[in-house]
């Protein structure tokens, strides 16, 4: 059975035990990162999107994830992600600037960028005449950057019909917990405030909530926003919601319990 005739929760069992490999390969962290938005990004690789749609991860820092997703729904060649990490890669921490990869067609990772990126591709579709949507998923700590709340501007003054943003608050940022760095809430008002049709996935690790999300938004007149409520390091009991697994690498009996944990819940 090929990938693209599984469920989404076998895919997902999938995705989680190759990044967590490449990941232990390189000796690398940002696993607790690509994990919070794993369901979100398969979700949107295996259910959603069309041959010419995109997806900008503004938290550049979940590479691991983006690469595993796109390789296994047929959008990026197996080859470039077994050289994850090496020397001399496209596919390194975070994703390239190289414009190579016509699956990844920006480099992102300094916080804030990302939505700036999205709005620029899908505000060209006016002018160029093709018909794509393009998704960004955004963190809690773009969320912290100015530059994210121009780009808000920008995409509802241009009722930007063709952009998805999908906010992944885990509520964790590299150096703390999101309440006590500064402060997001309340998220959705202020998203509907800048002019967004919004939602929330109260379970953003839920593929049955993020459906529904999408699915409500499916014929709003302008830009649209979920926000995903999530937990960083989801699936791994040791990982999830601790500040820590932002940066650290597994060790060998970690990442053997990881692999365990993702088998024996059936994720």
């Amino acid at each position: 059975m090929s990938d693209l005739n599984l469920s989404l929760d076998a895919i997902r069992s999938k995705c989680a035990a190759r990044l967590l490999a490449l990941y232990k390969q390189a000796n690398a962290g940002h696993i607790g990162s690509s994990l919070s938005c794993l369901e979100i990004l398969v979700e949107l690789c295996f259910q959603r999107m069309g041959k010419e749609d995109l997806i900008i991860l503004s938290k550049g820092h979940a590479a691991g994830a983006l690469y595993t997703t796109l390789s296994l729904s047929g959008r990026l060649p197996e080859a470039n992600l077994e050289s994850f990490y090496k020397e001399g890669t496209l596919l390194a921490a975070h994703p390239p600037c190289s414009g190579e990869l016509k699956a990844i067609p920006f480099g992102t990772g300094s916080l804030g960028h990302g939505l700036s990126l999205a709005c620029g591709l899908a505000f060209s579709q006016r002018f160029t005449g093709k018909n794509f949507q393009v998704y960004v998923i955004l963190s809690d700590g773009d969320c912290n950057e100015g530059s994210t709340w121009e780009a808000v501007l920008f995409a509802a003054h241009h009722q930007l019909v063709n952009l998805t943003v999908i906010v992944d608050l885990n509520g964790i940022q590299g150096i703390g917990y999101t309440h006590d760095v500064l402060k997001l809430e309340p998220m959705t008002e202020k998203w509907r405030a800048f002019g967004f049709a919004v939602v929330v996935a109260e379970n953003g690790n839920d593929f049955a909530s993020l459906v529904q999300a999408h699915d409500q938004l499916r014929n709003s007149k302008g830009p649209r926003c979920i926000i995903a409520r999530t937990i960083k390091g989801h699936g791994i009991s040791y990982m999830q919601n601790q500040i820590e697994w932002h940066y650290l690498p597994m060790k060998d009996e970690q990442y053997v319990q990881a692999l365990d944990e993702i088998r024996a819940a059936g994720l």
